[in-house]
């Protein structure tokens, strides 16, 4: 048993939570798709989530590392709808060409989050009245530059960030780059898996079993190879989409920062026990700073691709997104007290939200039922492992946080071990 674990990441309860996640997401998928007769994973379908939902996915990967470090942010919309309304008007009102235009966006994301980063980390100020603050702030500039009325943005824009990947090469019944794509990904995969073990072999740790890894590469090379066949079959102009390969990027970037780098082990530990990381010389205002300063940054990110698919920024966009983001990042399985959480949990939790969102809307339930629901599966996913750890049961979120309460972290008090 204790191998058979390990099929699915380092056999600890960490990995263990995020497959919990990922079998929840393939059952709502697998529902769907049966109640809509198979339109749930057309490739068109599949296409339309992703490009429909980057932008929140992108939302969530800076909110987890503010979550992380524990804080909250409600003013990633307006945020994202000021740059957008800010880049919209660049392009549309001066011919800014869009290359610059989209690096002054992620300036601005950068200057928003380091006014909104100062009061936070060098003021004090509690993130959640900050962002509070900034999300009238920003919604009230939005409508001032933008005068309530859509803003168009040229087609060059949209095919960049809206688009979808190229056909190239020879006529193979598929996209090619999409195949291409998904063959990247296998040999990653492999790459990883076969690099971890030698490595473990090389230092005398312990070495994953060969038929472990052979069963786990096999398993991921399947449903890396089924996605990759969904997207490439699609009709020409519905393949993979190019935000996609923006969320990607982000998402390997990102994992590798919180997970590989000092700043990333000095979230989590800012996030587990602020005094103890200062105790230890973690530098926590910087790192509170550098938090609030990304998220912002990722929101304009959001902000300017969404705008490419909307084909023009308008008075309303940006709303509820913090909700969104926020919702995906704690069903992805991230603590409401700070200092656990990963990039690639949030990314499944969002996936989750979007496929509920989108199997609704294919059955054919109103937008009053589906705001009612989700914040029913909401609820439920923190609620049943809450009870659960109440009651002495096994809890995903009681054995995350049984290490943090034994030392004392969770309260904040140290504990003489001597």
């Amino acid at each position: 048993m204790k191998d058979l674990k390990k099929i699915f990441g380092n056999g600890n309860t960490s990995s263990l939570r995020q497959l919990g996640i990922l079998v929840s997401l393939v059952v709502i998928i697998l529902l769907f798709n049966g109640l809509t007769d198979g339109a749930t994973l057309l490739p068109t379908n599949l296409s339309n989530v992703v490009s429909q939902n980057s932008y929140i996915l992108i939302l969530a990967i800076g909110m987890v590392m503010v979550i992380i470090a524990g804080h909250i942010d409600l003013s990633v919309g307006s945020v994202a709808a000021l740059t957008g309304v800010i880049v919209a008007k660049m392009m549309n009102d001066f011919n800014v060409p869009w290359p610059l235009a989209i690096i002054a966006g992620l300036l601005v994301g950068l200057i928003i989050g380091a006014w909104q980063g100062f009061w936070v980390a060098y003021v004090g100020i509690p993130a959640f009245i900050v962002t509070l603050a900034g999300m009238m702030l920003f919604r009230g500039l939005q409508l001032m530059i933008g005068n309530s009325t859509a803003v168009p943005v040229p087609n060059d824009y949209q095919s960049l960030l809206a688009g979808v990947l190229p056909e190239v090469g020879p006529n193979t019944g598929f996209n090619n780059l999409t195949l291409l794509l998904g063959l990247v990904a296998v040999i990653a995969v492999i790459w990883r898996d076969l690099r971890a073990r030698r490595a473990a072999v090389r230092t005398g740790a312990e070495a994953v079993p060969t038929w472990v890894v052979v069963v786990r590469l096999a398993l991921l090379t399947a449903i890396i190879g089924f996605a990759t066949f969904l997207f490439a079959g699609a009709d020409v102009g519905k393949s993979f989409p190019n935000s996609g390969i923006v969320l990607i990027v982000l998402i390997l970037l990102y994992s590798f920062l919180t997970r590989r780098t000092i700043i990333g082990r000095h979230i989590y530990a800012v996030g587990g026990n602020k005094r103890a990381a200062e105790l230890s010389g973690v530098n926590t205002k910087r790192i509170n700073f550098l938090v609030m300063m990304n998220m912002s940054m990722l929101a304009a990110l959001a902000g300017m691709l969404y705008i490419a698919r909307a084909g023009a920024a308008g008075a309303m966009d940006g709303t509820n997104w913090e909700l969104d983001a926020i919702a995906a990042v704690f069903i992805g399985g991230a603590a409401v007290a700070g200092g656990i959480g990963t990039v690639p949990g949030s990314i499944i939790g969002g996936l989750v939200m979007a496929f509920l969102n989108n199997g609704l809307q294919l059955i054919g339930v109103g937008s009053d039922k589906v705001l009612i629901i989700k914040g029913l599966v909401l609820l439920a996913a923190v609620a049943i492992d809450v009870i659960n750890k109440n009651s002495g049961r096994f809890s995903v979120i009681g054995a995350l946080t049984s290490r943090r309460n034994r030392n004392g972290d969770e309260l904040g008090v140290p504990v003489n071990k001597s």
